[in-house]
């Protein structure tokens, strides 16, 4: 089965120069003028990742970013000629996995893909394995080659969530809302202490994975390639 993209972006060049490298590669591609018609796409067929530009009309891209994170477990590019750290920040918030600005090349634009979609079929609903390190969902605990580790709770449902979606940046608003869900009443520095922790555990037990911080967003996950 071909692996199927869609453009989303008001302007017929960029729809069609996406279309010709992509489908040069391979892939079945869906082009779409606005966020309307990009939704009406999801509607009638199966698409695999999303290419996103923001500044569209009706339904821009960081609606379309977050309508598609509410109910498809797709990995989202967001496309646009902002690139200041605010207008990335806003990109995460509605859930973008990766973020690319305009003018671009096209090349660059197939490596981003091509890594999202490696990373989202490296990871299964209930076991996540990077490397030697297994985290288990079932039985919550995180295996590293014959040793077991327990960790609290919020720790490990932390750390699985960075671990489901590598290189992924999560702001910490996001991260406290998925994490100790929306009603809770922990500040930010909740997540920063979290991370802390789960720093100071792993750093002596395993080089398979690091939590980095990404400056004025948040944290990701990055996995160690052997």
């Amino acid at each position: 089965m071909k692996v199927t993209i869609l453009v989303a972006d008001d302007d017929p060049h960029i729809r069609e120069l996406l279309r010709f490298y992509l489908e040069k590669e391979g892939y079945q591609v869906l082009a779409a003028a606005d966020g309307e018609e990009a939704s009406r796409f999801f509607e009638q067929q199966q698409i695999h990742l999303a290419v996103v530009d923001i500044m569209m009309p009706g339904k821009n891209g960081w609606e379309l970013c977050r309508e598609i994170r509410n109910a498809y477990d797709i990995p989202v590019i967001l496309l646009t000629a902002k690139g200041e750290v605010r207008d990335k920040e806003k990109g995460f918030l509605a859930g973008t996995d990766d973020y690319l600005t305009k003018p671009f090349e096209p090349t660059e634009l197939l490596y981003r893909i091509k890594a999202l979609l490696r990373r989202y079929q490296m990871v299964s609903k209930q076991v996540i394995i990077m490397n030697q390190t297994v985290i288990d969902r079932i039985s919550h605990v995180v295996k590293i080659g014959e040793d077991i580790i327990h960790l609290p709770l919020k720790e490990f449902e932390l750390l699985a969530q960075l671990a489901s979606f590598p290189d992924r940046t999560f702001t910490r608003e996001q991260l406290l809302e998925l994490i100790w869900g929306e009603d809770n009443e922990s500040e930010s520095r909740t997540i920063d202490v979290h991370i802390k922790r789960l720093r100071e555990k792993f750093a002596d037990r395993t080089d398979d994975f690091v939590i980095s911080t990404v400056r004025g967003l948040g944290y990701k996950l990055e996995v160690k390639h052997t």
